[in-house]
C-alpha cells in the first residue's frame, strides 16, 4: 500500500511536469538529421588552431573562419584571435529518434572533470550533467586517458516557425548579451523569430544554449530542404525553471516505465506469488534443460548448512555463491535476489545451450523464495585473485598464457560455433576462473545477450564494468562480439601488469588510469619496450621472455582499438596465443632445466 501511494504521488507529480513541458518534449523527438550544422565556439586566450582542431576532430577550420584566423606570410598559421567565436562545422544525426547531436571524442587528462571538460575545453557548448548522462563513468572515476563522448546538441530547422531557415547555429549564450545583441552577431533582422526557435529561453540569462539560424561560409541562409527533426533545444537550451520540471517528468516517467519493464520481466518466474513461483520452471518458459536438472531448496539448504558464513566463498553483483556438495559433487551455488530474474534467465538460457571445456557448467537450478543456479566448482579461484592478492603465489608467465588462450577459446566458441551465437558483455578477469591444473573457463553469463551485429542501445540495457567497456558500447550501445574482444584486451593488460583495469596513480586516489591508456601511450612510442618492462608485473621478477610480452601487449593493442572494425575476431585471438603458447611454455622449460642444472652444481659442492 505504502508503494501504491507514493507511485500515485509520482504519477501526479510527472502528469503535471508533462503537461507543462509537452510542447518541449515534442520537440526533442527527431526522424533524422541534417548533413550540416554550426556550433560557436568562444575562442579562450592561450588556445591556437591545432588543440581546437583537436577538440572537434577537424583540420579545416579555416575557410569557414577566415575572418579570425588571418593568414599573415611569416608568421605561424596556426596562430587564431582570442575572445571571438569560432564557428565549427558537424554533422547534425538524430540519436535514438530522441534528440539531435553529435557525439564528438575527448582523450581525458590529468586533472579532468565533466565540468572542466564541459565550461574549459568545449566552452559551454555542452554541460556537466549531459556529459555524465552519456558516459559510463561516474564524475568521480573518469580515469586519464580515457575516450569519452561530448555530446553537442544541434537543430535542423522547425517548419512550424519557418521554411525559410534550415543551417542553425548551436550557440552558448555569455553574460551580458541579449536577444537584440545575438541576432546583431548572425546578421539577423528578426529576433522575435529566434525566440520562436527557442521558446521559454531568456536571452538575457548569460548562460544556456540557444539555436539560431545562420547563414553559410558564402553568406547564404539555407532553407530548410523537409522536415528532418526538430531542434535538440529542447535539451539543453531552455530556462532553468522549464528544465527542472522536464528533467523531473523524464526522471519519473523512466523510472515509471523501468519498472513496468522489469515487472514484466519478473512476471516470467512470478517473483511476487510464491505458490506460482513454484509452479513456473524455466522448460516452461521455452528453455531446454538437457544438461541441468531441478535441485529442491532442502538439498540447497543441507549442502550449504542453511547458507552459512563458512560456506560462502564469494559474491558478484546479482548474488552471493556457497559451497556445497550436492549429489556427490563438488558444486557452487549462486543465490540471487528475485529482482535479477533478468539475469538468472539468461544464464538458464545460455549455459543450457552451450558446453565447451572452457566455460565453467552449469549443473541446475532451483526456483524457491530466491533464484538459484548451481555449477560446477572450480577451485582455484578467479585471476584477478591470482593476480593482485599476495597470499596466492605468483602466476607464471606460461600459465598466465595458457589462461589467456583457454578464455579466448571459451569466448571464439559462443562467437562463432553456437547456435544462436552469444556475446558475453561481461569479459573480466573476476569472470575467468582458475581449475587446479590451471586453465580457465569463462563464467557469470548473467549479462549475455543473443545479438546481431549492429543491434544498438535502444534495443539493449547497457550493462557491463568500467574500463572494459569499448566506446562504441559505452557512448551508443553498439553491440557486437568486438564487445568481448575489447574488454578480453584489457585482460590481456591484466595479464602482464597484473594492475586493475582502471587503477589510481597517486597516493590519495584522486587521479586514476585506464590500462587502456597506460599500455597505448607505451605502445606508441618509437622503443617501447623498455618502458613496457617497467609495468610488467613485478612479482614475476625476471622469469618472463620480452619478446612475448611485447607480442601480448601488442594483442591486446589490436583487441583494444578504438575503431570496432579494426579489431580481430576471437578466432585470431586463439591463433595468435597458440603460437605464443608454444613459445612461452619453451621458455618455462629452459628455465626449469636451468633450475635443475643450478641444484646439481650447488650440490656437487
Amino acid at each position: 500500500m505504502f508503494r501504491l501511494s507514493i507511485l500515485r504521488i509520482l504519477l501526479y507529480h510527472t502528469c503535471i511536469s508533462v503537461i507543462l513541458v509537452a510542447p518541449l518534449l515534442a520537440e526533442s523527438r527527431c526522424v533524422k538529421g541534417c548533413d550540416l550544422a554550426l556550433a560557436s565556439f568562444f575562442v579562450s586566450p592561450g588556445l591556437n588552431l591545432t588543440a581546437i582542431s583537436s577538440l572537434f576532430g577537424f583540420d579545416t577550420l579555416t575557410e569557414i573562419n577566415s575572418n579570425i584566423i588571418p593568414y599573415n606570410p611569416g608568421t605561424t598559421t596556426d596562430y587564431v584571435k582570442s575572445e571571438v567565436r569560432m564557428r565549427i562545422p558537424f554533422s547534425c544525426k538524430c540519436i535514438d529518434g530522441e534528440y539531435l547531436a553529435h557525439a564528438f571524442q575527448y582523450k581525458v587528462k590529468s586533472n579532468d572533470t565533466y565540468t572542466s571538460i564541459a565550461k574549459k575545453e568545449y566552452a559551454n557548448l555542452t554541460s556537466a550533467e549531459w556529459l555524465q548522462s552519456v558516459n559510463t563513468y561516474p564524475p568521480t572515476v573518469i580515469p586519464i586517458g580515457a575516450t569519452i563522448n561530448v555530446t553537442i546538441n544541434c537543430s535542423c530547422g522547425n517548419s512550424s516557425v519557418s521554411k525559410k531557415y534550415g543551417l542553425f547555429l548551436t550557440y552558448p549564450l555569455r553574460p551580458r548579451e541579449t536577444l537584440g545583441s545575438v541576432a546583431n552577431v548572425i546578421n539577423f533582422t528578426n529576433p522575435t523569430l529566434l525566440q520562436k526557435y527557442n521558446p521559454g529561453v531568456n536571452f538575457n540569462s548569460g548562460s544556456g544554449i540557444v539555436y539560431l539560424p545562420t547563414n553559410d561560409s558564402s553568406g547564404s541562409f539555407r532553407p530548410l530542404k523537409s522536415s528532418k527533426g526538430l531542434s535538440g533545444g529542447a535539451i539543453a537550451g531552455i530556462s532553468i525553471s522549464v528544465l527542472v520540471l522536464m528533467s523531473m517528468a523524464v526522471y519519473f516517467l523512466v523510472v515509471l516505465h523501468g519498472r513496468k519493464r522489469r515487472h514484466k520481466d519478473e512476471l516470467k518466474v512470478h517473483l511476487e506469488d510464491e505458490q506460482e513461483l513454484r509452479e513456473r520452471t524455466p522448460s516452461s518458459m521455452g528453455i531446454e534443460l538437457d544438461r541441468s536438472v531441478e535441485y529442491s531448496y532442502d538439498e540447497l539448504a543441507r549442502g550449504t548448512n542453511n547458507f552459512s558464513m563458512e560456506n560462502k566463498i564469494g559474491s558478484g553483483g546479482f548474488g552471493d555463491v556457497f559451497y556445497a556438495e550436492l549429489r556427490g559433487e563438488k558444486t557452487a551455488i549462486k543465490k540471487m535476489d528475485v529482482q535479477s530474474a533478468r539475469e538468472f534467465l539468461a544464464e538458464l538460457k545460455v549455459l543450457t545451450r552451450v558446453y565447451h571445456v572452457n566455460l565453467v557448467r552449469l549443473i541446475g537450478f532451483c526456483i524457491k523464495g530466491h533464484l538459484f543456479l548451481i555449477y560446477e566448482f572450480i577451485q582455484n579461484g578467479n585471476l584477478s585473485e591470482h593476480l593482485r592478492r599476495t597470499k596466492r603465489p605468483p602466476l607464471s608467465w606460461a600459465s598466465r598464457v595458457q589462461i589467456a588462450l583457454d578464455s579466448a577459446r571459451g569466448l571464439e566458441y559462443i562467437h562463432e560455433h553456437t547456435v544462436p551465437v552469444y556475446v558475453h558483455r561481461d569479459v573480466k578477469s573476476p569472470n575467468i576462473l582458475i581449475d587446479m591444473n590451471f586453465h580457465a573457463k569463462v563464467a557469470d553469463f548473467g549479462l549475455a545477450k543473443l545479438t546481431e551485429v549492429g543491434s544498438i542501445a535502444s534495443q539493449t540495457r547497457l550493462v557491463g564494468t568500467f574500463g572494459y567497456m569499448p566506446p562504441e558500447y559505452a557512448q551508443y550501445g553498439d553491440v557486437s562480439s568486438k564487445v568481448d574482444v575489447y574488454a578480453f584486451g584489457v585482460v590481456l593488460y591484466e595479464l602482464i601488469s597484473a594492475k586493475e583495469a582502471i587503477f589510481k596513480i597517486d597516493p590519495l586516489g584522486t587521479e586514476t588510469l585506464g590500462l587502456v591508456g597506460l599500455f597505448e601511450g607505451i605502445l606508441n612510442q618509437s622503443e617501447p619496450i623498455e618502458e613496457l618492462r617497467k609495468v610488467v608485473d613485478p612479482r614475476l621478477g625476471d622469469n618472463y621472455p620480452t619478446d612475448d610480452i611485447f607480442k601480448l601487449a601488442m594483442l591486446g593493442k589490436a583487441c583494444t582499438q578504438e575503431n570496432p572494425e579494426s579489431r580481430p575476431n576471437m578466432r585470431s585471438v586463439v591463433v595468435s596465443l597458440i603460437t605464443l603458447s608454444l613459445s612461452s611454455s619453451e621458455w618455462d622449460a629452459r628455465l626449469i632445466d636451468e633450475d635443475k642444472t643450478l641444484v646439481k652444481l650447488m650440490s656437487g659442492r
